[in-house]
């Protein structure tokens, strides 16, 4: 899929009606962490931050989310909040992951909550959602819209470049840029238009006020997706959950602030783990 090394096992499980494909880190008996990428982010863009994570002590997981990767697409119609959601419970039945600390950025974190409310609501490891779309009915749009995410697929299904990728994230590092121009054609278009088409139709604070502790938010500071008024909506309808900023960080926060999202999300994943 890539040019460029990864430090993860790959390997595949059946879950949910489909063969997903993940990317592991760490060693076979540390405690489990699902890392659940976002809308455009194949399972390889997010190793950088796997890496890191498994030198905290932890087995982690990145799937190639259905519709990316080397997953399987699902079927028109098939990439709502319950259709993901369910995705996961089925790979931590597939899996054996006892218990997973999951993070989800983006996409992911819907997905992280959407699991946590429907499959685990007698008890879930450490939930962190990072900078999950706050848009929905009767709230504002998604501030990337449909068009420039097919502009960017498009590019990259005719061959794009870490140049043209800066464009969209000037401030990544150029190993990010190279890996997204490599593997983003691996997006299904119907997999992103949907998506999309959910980040409008599925409201996230349906799965906030339900989702239970353990639990933390993190925003980027500059982040358009969750903007200040969405931030303060956050915390007044669940003000029990810590909503952690990261300066100098837009929506990709992991990649605009690696040190800053990492150095929120530390306390939150470690402070149940066995040692």
């Amino acid at each position: 899929m890539s040019t460029i090394d990864i430090a993860g096992e790959s390997a595949f499980a059946d879950a949910n009606g489909l063969r997903h494909h993940v990317l592991r880190y760490g060693d076979t008996g540390d405690p489990d962490l699902l890392l659940l990428p976002g809308i455009t982010s194949p399972a390889v863009t997010a190793d950088f931050v796997a890496v890191r994570l498994a030198e905290w002590g932890f087995r982690v997981t990145v799937p190639d989310v259905r519709g990316r990767g080397d997953s399987d697409r699902g079927p028109s119609g098939g990439y709502r909040l319950t259709d993901y959601a369910a995705d996961v419970a089925g790979l931590v039945e597939a899996l054996d992951l006892a218990s997973p600390a999951v993070i989800g950025h983006s996409m992911g974190a819907r997905i992280a909550a959407a699991y946590a409310v429907l499959h685990a609501p007698g008890g879930h490891g450490p939930l962190v959602l990072v900078d999950p779309p706050t848009s929905g009915p009767g709230r504002d749009p998604y501030p990337t819209s449909r068009k420039a995410f097919l502009e960017q697929l498009r590019e990259a299904q005719r061959g794009t470049t870490a140049d043209e990728v800066r464009r969209f994230y000037p401030a990544w590092p150029e190993r990010e840029l190279r890996l997204r121009a490599e593997v983003l054609a691996t997006c299904d278009e119907t997999a992103v238009v949907e998506t999309h088409a959910g980040f409008e139709r599925e409201d996230f604070f349906e799965y906030w006020a339900k989702v239970t502790a353990p639990v933390a938010l993190v925003r980027g500071g500059d982040s358009p997706v969750v903007p200040p008024r969405a931030a303060e909506e956050l915390t007044r309808t669940r003000p029990e959950i810590p909503l952690l900023t990261v300066p100098g960080a837009g929506h990709m926060v992991p990649w605009d602030n690696p040190t800053g999202f990492l150095d929120a999300v530390r306390p939150h994943v470690t402070a149940t783990r066995p040692e």
